[in-house]
C-alpha cells in the first residue's frame, strides 16, 4: 500500500506529505499539544491516517466504502497504532452523522471533491468539522494535467474535450466525474471561510516519466522528488498538475504559526 513517508510512494505524495506534517507542527507549537485530532475524509485504508498516528496524533477515518475500512483496521494493527486510529463508514453528505462537529485540529479531504454531488457541501462540511483554529487539506484532481496526458497519449479530440467540459471530463469512459483549477479550488476553501494558506501542484511530472527510468537510473527517483518539489509551489506549474493541493487555515490560526 502506498505510504507518503516511504520514498517510491512519494512520487505521488511527497508534496502532500510535506506540507500536511509542517502545518501539524506548527500546530501542535500554537496548541502547546503535543497529540491533535484528525479527521480524514474519504481517507480509505489510511494512506495518511496510519503514518499521521505513526506521528502521534489521533485520526478519525470516514469513508463509505467497507472493504476499505477493513483494510485501514488491518493496516493499523500490523503498524501498531490501532488505538489511535478509528475507521467509521459514512460520507461528505452526512458528515456529522459520524464525525463530531467543530471537533478536529485538521481535516484532510484528499479525493472527495471529485465524486461528491455538492463540492461546495463538501468543503463547508469540511470547514464545520475543524476547531476555531485548525487547518483544512484538500486534495483534488487538476484539470490541465488531465488534458495534457490525453494529449501526450495521442487522443487530441479527447484532450479538447476535457479542456472545454464544464467538469473537466475527456468523454464517457473518464473514471473522474470532476476535475479542478487551482482557481476553482481556491473560491471554494474561501467561500467556506477560511484562508488559503498555500496552494501546491502534485505530481506535476511524476505521472508523466516512464516509470522504468525512475526504478532504472540511478538517482532519478531522488532528482525527480526533488523536481517535484521545486516546482509545486509555483503557479505556472498548477496548471499541468495531475492534482492540486489548497492549505486552508481559519482565521484564527492566522499570526499564531510563529517558530
Amino acid at each position: 500500500m502506498s505510504d507518503p513517508s516511504r520514498p517510491r510512494a512519494s512520487l505521488r505524495t511527497a508534496v502532500v506529505w510535506e506540507v500536511l506534517r509542517d502545518a501539524l507542527d506548527r500546530r501542535v507549537k500554537a496548541t502547546g499539544r503535543p497529540v491533535l485530532d484528525v479527521l480524514d475524509t474519504g481517507g480509505g485504508s489510511g494512506n495518511f491516517a496510519v503514518p499521521l498516528a505513526r506521528l502521534g496524533h489521533h485520526v478519525t477515518v470516514v469513508d463509505p466504502s467497507p472493504n476499505a475500512l477493513f483494510a485501514l483496521e488491518r493496516r493499523a494493527a500490523e503498524e501498531g497504532v490501532d488505538d489511535r486510529v478509528r475507521g467509521v463508514q459514512g460520507d461528505a453528505h452526512g458528515l456529522f452523522d459520524v464525525a463530531e462537529r467543530g471537533g478536529y485540529d485538521a481535516v484532510l479531504c484528499h479525493g472527495v471533491l471529485e465524486y461528491v454531488d455538492d463540492p461546495a457541501e463538501g468543503v463547508r462540511n469540511a470547514v464545520a468539522a475543524l476547531r476555531p483554529e485548525g487547518v483544512l487539506s484538500l486534495l483534488a484532481a487538476g484539470l490541465g494535467g488531465a488534458v495534457l496526458a490525453r494529449a501526450l497519449a495521442g487522443h487530441f479530440t479527447e484532450a479538447r474535450q476535457a479542456l472545454g467540459d464544464p467538469d473537466g471530463r475527456w468523454g464517457a469512459g473518464d473514471p473522474v466525474p470532476r476535475r479542478f483549477t487551482a482557481e476553482q479550488l481556491t473560491a471554494l476553501v474561501e467561500s467556506a471561510g477560511l484562508t488559503v494558506g498555500a496552494v501546491h501542484g502534485v505530481r506535476v511530472f511524476a505521472d508523466l516519466v516512464p516509470g522504468v527510468l525512475v526504478d532504472t537510473e540511478p538517482g532519478a527517483l531522488d532528482a525527480l522528488l526533488k523536481l517535484e518539489a521545486a516546482a509545486a509551489e509555483l503557479p505556472a506549474f498548477h496548471s499541468v498538475a495531475t492534482q492540486l493541493h489548497v492549505l486552508g487555515e481559519t482565521r484564527g490560526t492566522q499570526g499564531t504559526d510563529v517558530t
